[in-house]
């Protein structure tokens, strides 16, 4: 299929823009929380923190030269996927998470959390996870164009028929996860967050997303 503008204006526009943008808003909101406790975060971020951090460049930066390489494999292979909700991603969610983390910097929150016991980082954790669980369903879920970074693993589960898109995506996480290593390992500071985490993230937060998702499908 053909790009075409057309595709950006889809059923109900108003509805699921005003859905979509403040859950892509949301999405950074909360993983700059889930950086500053660095348990782990969903393998793009752990790839693009590693590789903005050995670069010396803002996240929001590089996740837009990032994406932006991606966007153009989307555009030759799948342009249909691209939407508003492409964009978005792409655009703002880095930004968002910069913003936030000077944020938390400078009214102490980071520091709180830096400082607080097992118990309440668990916590912090677990309702910043399930509230980034929630609005990404709702992002995915409004139908409004896919993430560069999702879109590959659907092109390739396209290409390569004989393997489920499950274990294309999972491969397709930890590769992501892989390029965090090695740029981290290029990086004086080091590894910026959790392998453990980043990977088990992989592995659960796909599958977690759709099940919260099902729910979503009827309200968008």
């Amino acid at each position: 299929m053909k790009f075409s503008f057309k595709q950006f204006i889809v059923p109900n526009f108003g509805k699921r823009l005003a859905f979509m943008l403040p859950a892509v808003i949301l999405m950074g909101v909360f993983v700059s929380i889930l950086v500053e406790i660095g348990w782990g975060t969903d393998p793009a971020s752990f790839m693009n923190l590693n590789i903005a951090s050995t670069l010396g460049w803002g996240l929001g930066n590089t996740e837009v030269l990032v994406y932006g390489l991606m966007l153009i494999f989307t555009f030759i292979f799948g342009a249909q996927m691209i939407g508003f909700g492409t964009l978005a991603n792409m655009i703002l969610i880095g930004y968002v998470i910069d913003l936030c983390r000077w944020i938390w910097k400078n009214i102490g929150f980071a520091q709180f959390i830096y400082d607080g016991s097992f118990a309440v980082r668990v916590v912090i954790f677990a309702v910043t996870l399930l509230l980034f669980v929630v609005v990404a369903s709702i992002y995915i879920n409004a139908q409004m164009g896919v993430a560069p970074y999702d879109a590959i693993p659907n092109i390739l589960s396209g290409w390569i028929t004989v393997i489920p898109f499950a274990v294309i995506r999972i491969c397709f996480d930890l590769a992501a996860v892989g390029i965090g290593v090695i740029a981290g390992k290029m990086n004086p500071d080091g590894i910026q967050g959790s392998i453990v985490g980043s990977i088990l993230m992989s592995l659960l937060l796909g599958p977690v997303i759709s099940l919260v998702g099902k729910p979503l499908k009827k309200i968008l």
